[in-house]
This record gives C-alpha cells, structure tokens and sequence, in this order.
C-alpha cells in the first residue's frame, strides 16, 4: 500500500531552503513542519478515492496473474470499526495489502441513518452513504496522524540522547511508513432513482473518497436485500445506463481508475418491472423477454381487456401479470440470466467487476456460472458475498454429507439429514472437522475455481457488535460483574496487543499534547504527564 511521498530528508532540504537557521517565522520548528506535512497523508478525499483505484487495478492484475493474490474486506458501519479493522491487519501482517473496507448499503439502512433501524430497501436517506464514506476516512488518517506522532516521538528522543542509530532507524520507520487507508467499495444500492439520480449520488461517494463503486440490477423503488424475497430486476438497458452514470461521475472527477462493480439480483429474482422493446433478434431486450413465464392465448383463455400480448417464437403470448403489475419470470431461469447479465454488464456496461448474489455458499455453483461467463469474457472477476444471512455451517455440512453419501464414504444414516446437522455434537466429528476446514478454504477455493478476486463479509461488525455486548452483558450485569470486563475485554486487548487499550492515546491525546508543544513550548498544558492512569499500559 502507498507510503509517504516524500521523504523526511527531502521535506527537511526544502524547508531549510526556505529558512535556513531551522525556524520558520514565530519560531516554529522546521521539524515541527515536517510532521504536520508527512501526517497530512492525503490533501483531499478526492486524492484518496484517485490514489486507492490504482491500489485496486494493481491488485486485480496481480490476482490475473495469481489466483491466490485474492483481496478482502469486512463490512463496517462506523470509521472506528474500519479503523480498528485495518490496524489488526497491519499488527498481524505487517502491511495492509489486499485489505479493503466494505460499506454495506444494509448497515447503512439498520444503523446509520436518520429514519431509525430500516430494513435494506433504499428507504435511508441518500447522505448518510457519503457521510459514512467520509467518517471512514477520517478515521483511517487519524490512524496514520497518530502512528507517525509516535514516530517522531521516537525521533525526538534519540536526538535528546544523541543516540544516532536510533534516530536513523526513526527516520526509516517515519520514510517507510504505510498509510491505513485503504479502497472502500461503496454500496450504491441500486442507483437511488433514475440514472441522474444515481450519477449525483455517486459523484458525493467519490468527492467522500469512495474509488470503487457497487450497484445492482433491481428496480430501485421496489430494491430488496439480495437474501429476501420480492426481488424486481430491470431490463439490461436500463442497468448499462446506471453503470454508464457511475462511469461518467468518475471520469468527471478524475478518477480514470475508478472501479465499478456491476451486480446481478437474477438468480434468486424472480419479476421484472416492464418489458423492454427489442429492436431486432438477439438485442439486449429479446433476451431478456425470452425468459418471461407467458401463456398461450387460446379459446379458452382469450385475451381479455386490459392485458397484453407480446409476439414469440411466431405467436402471440400473453405475459403472466402480477395484481401489481409486475411480470414474472419462468421458474429455473435465474442462472441463465445471471450469466446473461454479467456478460452484458461487462461487455457493453463497462463494468470491471461482477458480484453474482446467490442463495448458498456453493463453490461448484459459483464455479459453473463463472465458466459460461468467461467463454465470452475470459478475465472476468468477481466480488463474492459471504454473507451473514447464509447459515455457513449447516450449508456446508450438508453438502459434505451429500459429497460423502455420493461417494460411498458414509451410509446416509450415518448423519441425520436437516437443521439437526447444527448441534455441537457433531463439531468434533468427522463431518464437522471437514466442514470447518472447508470453511477455512472457502476463499481460496472461489477465488481459484470461480473468480473471485474480492471475498467480503457485509455484515460482520453489525453481528460482532450484537455478541460482544451480549458477551459483556451477561456476566458484567450477572455476578461477574468487574471480572466479565476485565476478562471479555481489557485483558485480552492487553495480551494481544489491541492499541486501543490506550484509549486516550487512540483518539489523539498525544497529537494533542505534541502540537501544543508546537506552539507553546514549555508553556503547553498537556495530558500525557505522569499523572495520566494510560501510563499504566506503557509496558503493553
């Protein structure tokens, strides 16, 4: 990921061009300067969503040329968890390559907005998209404006004890220091009205920082979660021409690498809104009215007033009309759409990424759609959901009770068949043991078989957040009381090294103190003195 631009040497040559003696005017430090300009990571938003687009296509090219150089994210509803998100990734891998952030359109509705806890519908208000674009990345530079203080704290002291290798090695850190941020894709819903609509909501995401931007093919007054029923596609004009507008947004704002996934609802929708006119054969609307469930217009059943017919395969057909006017398609033809989205998305929507939502996590299913895509685009990538509203391990132990069953490896009365494949009792078995490696494989398999070059989790700190405090709750009001806490929580951060165990240290206490130093020298009231209880934590 991107370090700082310049250097600590080449910001100190400049400044000392400027003021020779190593004090600007009012005798601010050149050093001082220094810091303030290297922990300004990114000018603008606009920079960032410029910056983390070349991070994605570089990462997309190496995932062409290495299926295990998949990418991944977590779904956060607040700039803290992102934040805390990528600093466990940094502490655990030493970088953040190939860690992004999600922002799902669903935490948005439940949790972050004006109108209450909403279900994933596009009833929350279009803003608290962007807002929450623009509070990640807040949250992701302070991250960096603290970690560089605490280099040039580092700095600070091997001058004031005239320790040069340390002060080398500061400067290393503080030269070799990578950024927290990283590429947000941003979850546009299906556009939030027509395609200007959709064109001025994505320009705000971008101007936000958002680099990469996800939008699905549902009617976007009717738009359902892709895990519920009641899903309405639209024609595949009217989707191109949303995937057209969020092009458009980007290429205003000179985001030339902007990312765009292109999502099809297909398989698990089962209505469209209107049918589409097809100008000749084989156009973009004649496949799509091909897979319409219709009837025969007959004696028996004529055409009454009122209802419709449309011309197929030499006859007139009456389309099968819901009481509210939507049309329904033929039953078992979601995955041909699905892959006739996908194939329009890319070929003639400019799209660079799919995300096809399906109803269980089966790498053979994902695999297969991925294969007839690919015959017309060989390098198609996808975005892959694994999603919260699947049930992992009963899905995954049954289709490993089904693979042994087919191959003689197990009676079928070995494991019970239904829900009660779910019970602890058979986590230590065959079958469970199977299933969870399974599961610890699952990302690497769909980005090998299937490609996925992004896995995300779009819910996860939603959850998380609803265990946690479950956890903490039960024995911190229950008769632990203080010992839930200590031990749910603060001794754990502490053993493992959680930074935010340093609450105050977090949130910026030390950037505080250090630019009142900056300008007030001796005179500065700061926090971090010896009477601050965080010193208690500085061993950790």
């Amino acid at each position: 990921m991107t370090t700082l631009r310049k250097t600590y040497a080449q910001h100190r040559q400049e400044l000392l061009g400027r003021y020779p003696d190593g004090l600007a005017p009012a005798g601010i430090a050149v050093d001082d300067i220094i810091q303030l300009k290297l922990q300004n990571t990114f000018s603008t938003h606009l920079d960032i969503a410029r910056e983390m687009a070349g991070v994605m296509r570089a990462d997309m090219a190496a995932y062409d040329a290495d299926s295990a150089q998949f990418t991944q994210s977590l779904g956060c509803w607040s700039g803290f968890h992102a934040q805390q998100m990528i600093k466990s990734v940094k502490r655990l891998r030493g970088t953040t390559k190939g860690a992004y952030v999600y922002l799902s359109g669903w935490m948005v509705a439940g949790l972050r907005n004006r109108f209450g806890h909403l279900p994933d519908q596009s009833m929350h208000d279009k803003t608290s998209v962007v807002d929450l674009i623009e509070e990640i990345y807040v949250s992701l530079r302070q991250a960096d404006e603290v970690a560089i203080n605490d280099l040039f704290k580092a700095l600070k002291t091997a001058r004031d004890v005239g320790d040069q290798v340390a002060e080398k090695t500061a400067i290393a850190a503080i030269d070799t220091f990578e950024t927290h941020v990283v590429p947000i894709i941003a979850d546009i819903d299906a556009g939030f009205g027509n395609e200007n609509a959709t064109y001025i909501l994505a320009k705000e995401m971008i101007k936000a920082g958002a680099c990469c931007l996800q939008i699905e093919n549902q009617v976007s007054d009717a738009k359902q979660c892709g895990h519920q029923d009641g899903k309405v596609t639209v024609p595949r004009e009217d989707f191109i021409e949303k995937l057209r507008a969020c092009r458009l947004a980007f290429e205003e704002l000179g985001v030339d690498e902007g990312v765009i996934v292109a999502r099809t609802d297909s398989l698990g929708a089962g209505l469209t809104q209107k049918i589409p006119v097809s100008q000749a054969p084989g156009d973009l609307a004649s496949d799509y009215i091909k897979w319409l469930k219709t009837e025969a217009i007959t004696v028996d059943n004529p055409i009454l007033p009122g209802e419709l017919a449309i011309y197929l395969d030499g006859r007139f057909e009456k389309p099968v009309r819901m009481p509210n006017g939507l049309f329904a398609f033929q039953e078992g033809t979601g995955r041909a759409r699905v892959i006739e989205d996908c194939i329009a998305s890319l070929t003639q929507g400019g799209a660079d990424l799919l995300w096809i939502e399906t109803d269980t996590p089966n790498v053979d299913e994902i695999a297969s759609m991925v294969s007839e895509i690919r015959k017309v685009v060989p390098n198609a990538k996808l975005t892959y959901n694994n999603s919260p509203s699947f049930n992992w391990t009963l899905n995954l132990r049954r289709q490993v009770r089904d693979q042994w069953i087919a191959e003689g490896k197990i009676h079928k009365d070995s494991y019970p068949e239904g829900n009660t494949l779910m019970s602890a009792e058979f986590d230590a078995s065959d079958l469970g043991q199977e299933t969870d490696a399974r599961l610890a494989a699952f990302q690497a398999d769909i980005a090998a078989r299937a490609g996925v070059f992004h896995n995300l989790i779009t819910l996860p700190t939603f959850h998380l957040t609803a265990k946690s405090m479950d956890e903490l709750s039960r024995g911190y009001f229950g008769p632990d009381r203080m010992k839930a806490y200590v031990n749910t929580v603060q001794r754990e951060e502490i053993r493992r090294g959680v930074s935010a165990v340093k609450h105050q240290h977090e949130v910026g206490s030390d950037l505080g103190d250090t630019f009142k130093e900056m300008v007030a020298g001796e005179r500065a009231l700061k926090a971090g003195g010896h009477a601050n209880t965080m010193n208690q934590f500085a061993a950790e």
